[in-house]
């Protein structure tokens, strides 16, 4: 396999690194300490203007079209400045590609460009619910039909750019009757539609810039032709977009674990204890080299699940195993970086316990590190049955 990135590839991957660093990075900590809307949505519109929401997405409606393995890079590079920021254009990305997948051409038309070109500050993905969470086909909300009108009741937790999201891409049950997970539908629903209410920000351990709210619905009406897809299949389209999802998560937290490896790699060389740097003991060369050798297996475990997904070929189990494996050394690795820092690493004059605070979540959304384990599991004895 050539891992080599073509010239395009590697050109908006150093678009994004510049971006990041200049732009990003300076302004992560003020808006993990003090938040800032109007700087992180004029950052948002930034990233939309160099075609970052968009990546994998056709350019009539304003898409990049640059694919899987671009988003991977870009979504890296990003977390590496500012995860609040990476976990926004991730799932915005996300919504956007379940709209081109399987949405008519006038939502593609209406909505697209508007998330493409910033219009949109941010997308929604409205499917986890307090019952609902790794197992999403016990979802209770509900979407009724009444003559030309459908009418969603319920709620949504846990959703990520709520806030400011333009649309939401919500999931709720349409056949009471069916089996469980066969009766459920996908919707668009826009910000402004009466009966819809974003609840206050969560206050979270981390990524404190990145909005997380309970979405609820009560007699929230929308349109009949607001049903996106298939009546009564929205469940598997939810499980394929969460494959893909995880591609993301899995890219943020690499991002944010190589971040910190590279800071506190730097500090080894500086700091100095025993009249020698701490950089030639030999024990934390030891714990250096296991965290960044765990931080390239799971960026080529990113690449090759990106590069399927690419392709066109099935790539669920291989989205699984990155995210799985990236968000769990990315977890070891900030602790490893932070151990290396000594009591430095806890002080927030420095950036290691803000990246410890932001890698804890990789393993916990788009699917627990448990579930990650089920799903590659379920598809291995399947290759042999």
């Amino acid at each position: 396999m050539d891992l080599t990135l073509t010239e395009d590839q590697a050109m908006i991957q150093d678009m994004a690194r510049k971006f990041a660093q200049t732009e990003l990075a300076p302004a992560a900590e003020k808006l993990d300490g003090e938040g800032d809307r109007e700087l992180f949505l004029g950052n948002l519109k930034k990233l939309a203007e160099l075609g970052f929401m968009g990546l994998n997405i056709d350019s009539e409606f304003g898409g990049t079209e640059a694919g899987s393995v671009v988003f991977s890079l870009v979504i890296t590079e990003v977390a590496k400045a500012c995860a609040s920021t990476a976990v926004t254009l991730s799932v915005t990305n996300m919504v956007a590609e379940v709209i081109q997948a399987i949405a008519s051409q006038e939502q593609k038309n209406h909505y697209l460009p508007k998330l493409c070109s910033g219009e949109y500050a941010a997308g929604g993905f409205c499917l986890t619910e307090t019952t609902a969470g790794s197992d999403p086909s016990n979802m209770q909300m509900t979407a009724v039909l009444e003559g030309d009108e459908w009418v969603l009741n319920g709620a949504k937790q846990f959703i990520t750019s709520a806030e400011y999201a333009g649309v939401f891409v919500v999931w709720a049950v349409t056949d009471k009757s069916a089996a469980k997970g066969k009766g459920i539908s996908c919707f668009l629903v826009e910000k402004q539609v009466s009966g819809l209410l974003v609840s206050k920000a969560e206050k979270k351990m981390g990524q404190h810039a990145s909005a997380t709210n309970e979405v609820l619905f009560d007699n929230c009406r929308i349109p009949k032709d607001a049903l996106m897809g298939e009546l009564n299949q929205g469940f598997k389209i939810a499980v394929g977009e969460l494959a893909g999802g995880r591609i993301g998560i899995g890219s943020l937290a690499l991002g944010i674990g190589q971040a910190a490896m590279d800071y506190a790699r730097a500090y080894m060389i500086e700091r100095q204890q025993f009249g020698r740097s701490i950089a030639s003991f030999q024990g934390l060369q030891w714990m250096m080299a296991d965290a960044f050798t765990d931080l390239e297996a799971a960026r080529l475990l990113l690449m090759n699940a990106a590069d399927k997904k690419t392709k066109g070929q099935p790539f669920s189990k291989e989205a699984s195993m990155a995210k799985l494996f990236a968000s769990e050394k990315a977890n070891k690795a900030c602790y490893t970086a932070l151990q290396l820092m000594g009591g430095y690493g806890y002080i927030k004059d420095f950036p290691l316990e803000r990246y410890a605070r932001d890698v804890r979540v990789t393993s916990l959304y788009e699917g627990t590190s448990e579930i990650q384990r089920i799903i590659i599991s379920r598809e291995l004895l399947r290759e042999i049955s």
